[in-house]
């Protein structure tokens, strides 16, 4: 089972990938929407803000959400690590519901392109 660190630094290489991205991929993060993350086998959810292609501002809490994020995610600490390891593909996860993404339709289009 992933730890909080290494759900941390998943999150952290995640943005880094955001930032690093080209083109209609950049494009895609050019957002501007509040993120939760909730690690359910960890009770724990990371909060941040999706800013021109970079993920800032990320703290952790105890429990569920206690807000409604804009862009929401829910998963297991090791689907998370796997995910951004490239050892999970986003679309399986997602049809087999081992990871759950919640937003409205205008984000969930433009985030298709990432996932």
């Amino acid at each position: 089972m992933a730890t909080v660190e290494q759900c941390r630094d998943a999150l952290d290489k995640l943005a880094e990938n955001l930032a690093g991205a080209d083109g209609d991929l950049r494009g895609a993060a050019a957002l501007d929407r509040s993120v939760s993350c909730w690690i359910t086998d960890l009770d724990t959810t990371f909060l941040g803000r999706l800013v021109d292609s970079r993920i800032e501002d990320v703290t952790a809490a105890p429990g569920p959400p206690a807000e409604r994020a804009q862009i929401r995610l829910t998963m297991s600490g090791d689907d998370l690590v796997a995910l951004v390891g490239g050892e999970l593909h986003f679309a399986r996860a997602w049809g087999s519901g081992r990871v759950k993404l919640e937003a409205g339709l205008r984000d969930l289009l433009r985030l298709r392109k990432l996932l």
